[in-house]
């Protein structure tokens, strides 16, 4: 179950899947507008977060955090890996490469709005340079997600997502296979994205190729980070930081990261009964061993005390997640912080709706309704206008 999330938009909200782009990996032939691109040789597949396996989970994802956050810092972005346009030669219809590139980002904009409505809306406001790099970033997560849990996800293998992987290290350098590929190339090359939260989210489509359970919370972290908290770390750099904000970078980019476990914590609380009907168990193995209870408990699927307690302590810990995520979002740029706020305050209460449902998550599935939406954009909007560190306490739309 991947929960991937541009801060809090998660793609499986919508059933209906990206057909159209769902990328090729296998020996793929590339648009007119990347035909002319040179493609690299293979490179070995590695996660930054994996390299000291003896460390804890929050300490190897930490690392991530401070080199991205030293990126934006120093605002460096290696000009060898832009674009490299000529001089905006046309091709055979008439249109120039910047005309192909404004129709890729056009593309991504369409995709974000067919499927992240509320959160589209929110990008409005945003200045157009960074909507666009944002609509690039949501659809590039989405095509990833779809590798596994889309319609053809039965036939990819390990190899497919290094092939794609593969991809997205040449797209990082400037050499694109389609347009998607190319609104998301550009945008790397304008703003201080690390690649390393890009590879980290491929890991987490391949542990779930391969992994079903998890042992204990620092497991569980780790995936979490790879399939949401790794969106927090991409988008942050092209939300921007409000100049107004006094809070160091790595404290926003603790609160990205924290929105993300949040709301795949909320995702995985949410799915227990639908990832159980697929043998999937996203819960930490020993804390359901402690609460006496065990997966075949959750294949049985009934609600007994042992497992409203169980899930009263799960659902804590994600709102301390979210407790924390809420000290960054007002540290954004003042553009930015409306759709991020407007999707925390909706994604938190589907944890009010679970508790709502009795803590039954294996037969009723937790949602907000329309009219809880509606009253949540508004206070969402009052909290986007205070400006950075003037929140002292958190606010929950109910």
């Amino acid at each position: 179950m991947s929960g991937v999330l541009l801060w809090v938009v998660s793609p499986k909200e919508n059933a209906t899947s990206l057909l159209g782009l769902m990328p090729r990996i296998g020996n793929p032939k590339r648009s007119k507008f990347c035909s002319r691109l040179s493609f690299s040789p293979g490179i070995l597949a590695y996660s930054g977060a994996v390299a000291h396996p003896s460390r804890s989970s929050e300490e190897r994802v930490y690392e991530v955090v401070l080199k991205q956050a030293a990126l934006v810092r120093e605002q460096r972005r290696p000009k060898e890996k832009a674009l490299d346009f000529g001089e905006g030669v046309e091709s055979s219809d008439g249109m120039t490469n910047w005309d192909l590139l404004n129709e890729a980002y056009d593309r991504c904009g369409e995709v974000c709005a067919e499927y992240a409505k509320t959160f589209y809306l929110g990008t409005l406001l945003m200045t157009p340079e960074r909507r666009r790099a944002v609509w690039a970033i949501y659809v590039w997560c989405r095509r990833t997600d779809e590798l596994v849990d889309g319609p053809n996800a039965s036939y990819i293998t390990p190899k497919a997502l290094d092939r794609w992987e593969k991809r997205l290290t040449d797209l990082f350098d400037g050499r694109p296979y389609d347009m998607y590929d190319a609104a998301l190339s550009d945008t790397v090359a304008k703003y201080p994205v690390d690649i390393q939260p890009f590879k980290d989210m491929v890991e987490g489509m391949r542990l779930d190729l391969r992994k079903s359970r998890y042992q204990n919370f620092d497991e569980l972290y780790l995936y979490c980070y790879y399939v949401a908290g790794t969106v927090g770390l991409m988008s942050v750099p092209v939300m921007g930081i409000s100049p107004e904000s006094k809070a160091s970078t790595e404290t926003v980019y603790n609160a990205a990261l924290a929105l993300g476990i949040a709301n795949q914590l909320t995702n995985i609380l949410r799915d227990v009964g639908e990832d159980a009907r697929r043998g999937r168990v996203y819960l930490p193995q020993d804390e359901l061993a402690q609460a006496g209870l065990s997966d075949d408990d959750i294949f049985r699927g009934k609600v007994t005390d042992k497992w409203q307690s169980f899930m009263k302590d799960q659902i804590k810990r994600a709102r301390m997640f979210f407790d924390e995520a809420e000290k960054g979002v007002a540290e954004l740029n003042s553009a930015s912080r409306w759709p991020v706020w407007a999707s925390l305050l909706l994604y938190r209460q589907i944890l009010d709706a679970i508790e709502a449902n009795g803590y039954d998550n294996f037969t009723k599935r937790a949602y907000v309704g329309k009219a809880k939406k509606l009253v949540s954009l508004p206070i969402a909007y009052g909290r986007a206008i205070i400006g950075p560190s003037k929140l002292t306490k958190p606010l929950v739309a109910r």
